[in-house]
């Protein structure tokens, strides 16, 4: 199975003057756990987590204060839709974390999360259990 088969492709895209609790408010309303932080005059693509928020309320950080720049992740492990799950989960395994941009070129069409590789994998794994 591949990346674009389990990807969301719902991609919330804010920029880095976001505050944390606006990006968790969107986050929240789209239901994703992550969000694209798209940033052209510096980094170009990052990643801003709901770990990300946690982490910063955590440090008793104030949300109305923090910026979505501030905690976004730069440098990114981006996958494409053409990925096996298999790539996908080794490539997040290695890096710690449970997100990946997924990229046509260079534009951003979806997110796959380790919540997707096991919505995926789980039918499969109980279907070859099945028949053994």
């Amino acid at each position: 199975m591949l990346v674009r088969d389990a990807m969301s492709t719902v991609v919330l895209t804010i920029g880095p003057a976001h505050t944390l609790r606006q990006a968790a408010r969107l986050m929240a309303a789209r239901r994703v756990g992550a969000a694209v932080v798209l940033d052209p005059d510096t980094y170009g693509l990052g990643i801003l987590t709901e770990r990300d928020i946690l982490d910063s309320l955590g440090l008793g950080q104030d949300p109305d204060l923090e910026t979505a720049g501030t905690h976004t992740t730069t440098d990114v492990v981006f996958a494409a839709p053409t990925w096996t799950l298999e790539d996908a989960a080794d490539a997040m395994s290695h890096g710690g974390f449970r997100h990946l941009i997924v990229l046509d070129g260079d534009e951003p069409v979806g997110i796959v999360s380790v919540r997707d590789i096991i919505r995926c994998w789980a039918p499969v794994r109980r279907q070859a259990a099945t028949v053994a």
